[in-house]
């Protein structure tokens, strides 16, 4: 059994790889390769999953999508919203309920059949447009804003209308005073817990963060969903409705991009898993044989949500531009429609037919959706003519770093820069994983970040790609590759400083592509040589001319020191051999010894007082010569034997 459910998942995981690319080359959105995956290996073709499994995994992917969406829009934003929620989108879902209720009873079916049918239609899909719009960078305009304040208040109207429907079948005994109480009940509820995460969400993050361990962030970030959404699902309401508030929880909070970065995979994935659960939901039988009927009814559908919220907009005279995007945004039905509409089967309320009828439409109106979307722009310039002077352009809209330094790390190196920076007008941003260091720079204004540098994501918010200069301010050598691999591969262009504690990893950090290297300890000491120069009277160009010689030639002149008991270059020292008259290599020209086989060389030959740097391959040795010899310890004592003694 297990081994049937890897192979099939391989084979879907093939098959949804190759309808991306198949749909990609042909323009296509690659929702459209997942719903046709979920097609072909679902009760439609191959049947190779139980469906309820595929929606459990499909729901955690709407649920981590709300998340994703509670980040971008904090309490103080929802609450300015509060317009567009309770007003358009109640509109929206009021009226698209009350006319479709209206036509049901026309064409003579029963009052029960109109209330599931207006339920399901009011409805559209948060997951679909939500990841067109993250997509194409709309959340934050005014058509986006609209679009997710009518989904908002669609995700909240879900749960009266499954408490309605489950009290269907016992009609006659349905109470106005249980109905409130309920809805009183659970409201207090949800606040309690709002509350009780505002204060604890914070400082379980902060706990965490204080660790510096990537997978335990990962880890709580998912068990932050998780929790929010079981809650939420406790009190009657749904996951993703929970999920939305533990995103909204925290984000204020330094954390949000890291939260953000470090949820997209899992939630990409599992929307993707979402998507192929509605294909698996299309059976080809009701297709084939009610065909008319589902072209009329997703034409006509389509057309009246579309001319509903229309309508909705130019009445409280939103632009004409803005109302047509936001219109064919929320044209399409919704997937917690099939939430109502199995709820209704299960109950006998819906004929199973009908039920199907439904679905397949709600499946190839989230299909046109998101072909049409991508488009939105160009069918509302057609209609309304040119964009208003208040709708940003794309270029407009500019990440957090534009033409300034993006430093990553934060620490003293990184203050010390940001100071000079600031005298100078230039702009930066920078990221940091000390979440108290991070709080406290927010609080004086500061545009520093807390995330992980490694995070694709991260940087591409930080405006990586607009960057002039990225400055790596932390030490470690892997840590260091790594973002610097990222960096690469998303801004080649980019050119990078990177800071060190010595020059150990200079000649690997430049061939990684570091543009510039600067070992702090070394470079300190070349400070204090300016210094000692300077008040030597040595001239000002000629001191500039030696600091520029060893930084060319990776300093050179500041390696090996004499008894340096605890040195960092893997005990590489200098030591200073006298040939006297009984030494056995007395006579011997350079060239003859032997010295690289121990692993050490001449830096210096001194005779008669004067230093030979680098002496020639012919220099004859003489009594009384000094070798200056640079190697490890126990090679020096070698070479010491090896000359007196051969």
């Amino acid at each position: 059994m297990a081994e049937n459910i890897l192979l099939h998942s391989l084979f879907t995981l093939l098959i949804a790889i190759a309808a991306s690319a198949v749909f990609h080359r042909l323009r296509l959105p690659v929702i459209l390769a997942y719903v046709f995956t979920g097609l072909l290996s679902g009760p439609a073709c191959f049947n190779w999953f139980d469906q309820q499994q595929m929606h459990w995994l499909a729901e955690f992917g709407v649920t981590l999508l709300m998340f994703s969406l509670g980040l971008e829009f904090s309490f103080a934003k929802v609450w300015s919203m509060r317009h567009q929620v309770f007003g358009v989108g109640m509109a929206q879902v009021a009226l698209t309920w009350l006319v479709t209720c209206f036509f049901c009873a026309l064409v003579g079916l029963s009052a029960t059949t109109g209330l599931i049918v207006g339920a399901a239609l009011s409805l559209s899909s948060t997951a679909i447009v939500l990841k067109i719009l993250n997509q194409l960078g709309w959340l934050n305009r005014d058509h986006g804003r609209m679009t997710v304040s009518v989904l908002l208040f669609q995700d909240m109207a879900v749960v009266p209308f499954l408490v309605v429907i489950s009290l269907l079948q016992k009609f006659d005994s349905l109470s106005w005073f249980y109905l409130l109480s309920t809805t009183a009940s659970t409201t207090m509820a949800l606040m309690m817990l709002l509350a009780l995460a505002r204060w604890l969400l914070p400082q379980i993050l902060n706990e965490v963060a204080q660790v510096r361990s990537h997978e335990l962030f990962v880890l709580s970030a998912l068990g932050v969903v998780l929790v929010m959404s079981v809650m939420t699902q406790q009190l009657g309401l749904s996951m993703a409705l929970g999920a939305f508030m533990g995103g909204m929880l925290l984000s204020e909070s330094q954390y949000k991009s890291q939260l953000e970065a470090d949820i997209r995979p899992f939630r990409d994935i599992l929307l993707g898993v979402f998507f192929i659960s509605i294909g698996m939901l299309i059976d080809l039988q009701v297709v084939a044989s009610h065909a008319g009927t589902i072209v009329f009814a997703l034409i006509g559908i389509m057309l009246f949500k579309l001319s509903l919220v229309l309508g909705v907009l130019r009445v409280i005279k939103v632009a004409w531009f803005d109302a047509i995007v936001t219109s064919l945004s929320l044209a399409q039905v919704g997937e917690f429609s099939f939430v109502i509409l199995a709820l209704a089967v299960q109950d006998e309320l819906l004929p199973p037919v009908m039920n199907q009828i439904l679905v397949i439409v709600a499946v190839l109106s989230m299909a046109v959706s998101a072909y049409i979307l991508p488009h939105s722009y160009r069918i509302a310039r057609f209609f309304a003519g040119k964009v208003p002077q208040h709708f940003p352009d794309e270029n407009d809209l500019k990440p957090v770093l534009n033409q300034g330094v993006l430093l990553l790390g934060y620490g003293r190196v990184g203050q010390t820069i940001t100071r000079f920076l600031k005298m100078e007008s230039i702009g930066y941003a920078a990221l940091d994983l000390e979440p108290e260091r991070v709080r406290e720079a927010q609080s004086l204004g500061e545009p520093v970040f807390f995330g992980d540098a490694r995070s694709h994501s991260i940087l591409k918010k930080m405006g990586l790609k607009e960057a002039k200069l990225v400055v790596i301010t932390f030490a470690p050598k892997r840590c260091v590759l790594e973002v610097m691999a990222t960096i690469k591969r998303m801004a080649p262009a980019v050119d990078i400083v990177v800071r060190t504690q010595d020059d150990r990893d200079m000649t690997e950090l430049e061939a990684a592509g570091a543009y510039q290297v600067v070992p702090e300890k070394l470079e300190g000491s070349l400070m204090l040589v300016s210094q000692i120069l300077d008040h030597c009277s040595v001239p000002l160009k000629q001191i500039m001319r030696l600091l520029n010689r060893e930084r060319q030639l990776h300093y050179p002149d500041l390696h090996h020191f004499f008894d340096e008991d605890e040195s960092e270059y893997e005990d590489i020292k200098v030591h200073a051999i006298s040939l006297a008259d009984g030494s056995f290599m007395v006579g011997t020209r350079v060239q003859d010894l032997s010295l690289h086989q121990i692993e050490v060389q001449i830096k210096a030959i001194c005779r008669a007082g004067e230093a030979i740097e680098n002496p020639p391959q012919d220099w004859e040795l003489a009594v009384g010569d000094v070798l200056l010899l640079i190697g490890q310890s126990h090679s020096l004592e070698q070479a010491e034997n090896y000359l007196h003694l051969g």
